[in-house]
């Protein structure tokens, strides 16, 4: 099969296009034809310092495709099937092996590539929104990183559950495209102030929750963009910024910050059918998927690049 494999950890260029063995199906598994790869955060995180399991190695967690092997033991599946996947790594390749656990079926007639785009940043805003963050009807969110593929779902989902949102992003033209997606209040990150800023628009009482997918200086300041009693839900590394945080000014407000990772439950029966709700809603056209661009997968390394130059607002897609 076709794959994009590195065989070093670094920058994009060290994806190569090439042919590798087979996928094979195992029990408790499936088999499927991939026909649509979201490039996922920690995939780029992945490449650039994560674990090699083999070499070549295959990266990535998320893909949308068709069933074609059934393992032994699995009977709520078919050869046939269309259904979205989450590993910790194979995405990236025209053949992917997974535990059934970690597959959902497609409603029929479902936009695959749309699938390909849900579970884990779907799956992931709405841990750090609900879950973890205790989110209300009223209160007031802000999103960090909101042209991100978690962003954009987080602000869908609060929106929808009836809080004001404010999210930052790097440009006005991206901020803009938020709009369509239940965006309040755009900050511009690369030019303004992002704290006094949500002071402004907040009267000075700040937010009850922050979705912060950054960390580093990012998470420094969502810390003072709280709220008396504001949340934290802390979500990834996607600045690769290691700096140290001075996390004091939580005390003086009963702030709190927890970390998310939604991997640690992908398996269980709340996350699986939390997922298989939010699928559902997008096949109904109560939630949306940004596609920012689609690539080849041949062309994994430019598709790479094109997310790391933050210009996308939503997901990157590859096409086996």
């Amino acid at each position: 099969m076709k794959a994009a494999v590195y065989y070093e950890n670094g920058p994009p260029s060290v994806l190569k296009y090439e042919d590798v063995p087979d996928a094979q199906c195992f029990p408790g598994g499936l088999l499927i034809r991939v026909e649509a790869v979201s490039i996922e955060g920690g995939d780029t995180l992945n490449r650039f310092h994560g674990a090699l399991m083999k070499r070549p190695h295959i990266v990535g967690y998320q893909a949308a495709g068709e069933v074609i092997q059934v393992g032994e033991g699995v009977d709520n599946f078919k050869v046939g099937q269309k259904v979205v996947t989450v590993n910790g790594d194979g995405s990236h390749a025209a053949l992917r092996a997974v535990p059934a656990r970690v597959a959902w079926a497609l409603p029929q007639g479902m936009n695959v590539q749309h699938a390909a785009a849900i579970p884990v940043p779907f799956g992931t805003a709405h841990d750090c929104l609900f879950e973890f963050g205790r989110l209300k009807k009223g209160e007031t969110v802000l999103v960090q990183a909101g042209a991100g593929g978690v962003g954009v779902a987080a602000i869908q989902l609060a929106k929808r559950a009836g809080a004001r949102v404010l999210a930052t992003a790097s440009s006005d033209a991206r901020l803009e495209k938020l709009k369509t997606f239940g965006l309040d209040h755009g900050i511009n990150y690369k030019r303004d102030n992002v704290v006094q800023q949500v002071m402004k628009i907040t009267d000075n009482n700040g937010v009850d929750l922050v979705v912060d997918p950054v960390g580093g200086s990012t998470l420094q300041s969502s810390i003072a963009s709280l709220g008396y009693r504001g949340r934290i839900s802390l979500v990834g590394q996607a600045g690769r910024e290691e700096s140290k945080v001075d996390v004091s000014p939580l005390m003086a407000g009963n702030r709190s910050l927890t970390g998310v990772f939604l991997g640690a439950e992908i398996a269980t029966d709340r996350a699986h059918n939390m997922i298989q709700q939010l699928i559902e809603d997008v096949a109904r056209g109560d939630l949306k998927v940004s596609i920012d661009k689609t690539f080849p997968l041949s062309e994994a390394a430019a598709a790479h690049a094109y997310i790391e130059s933050r210009q996308a607002v939503g997901r990157v897609l590859m096409i086996p």
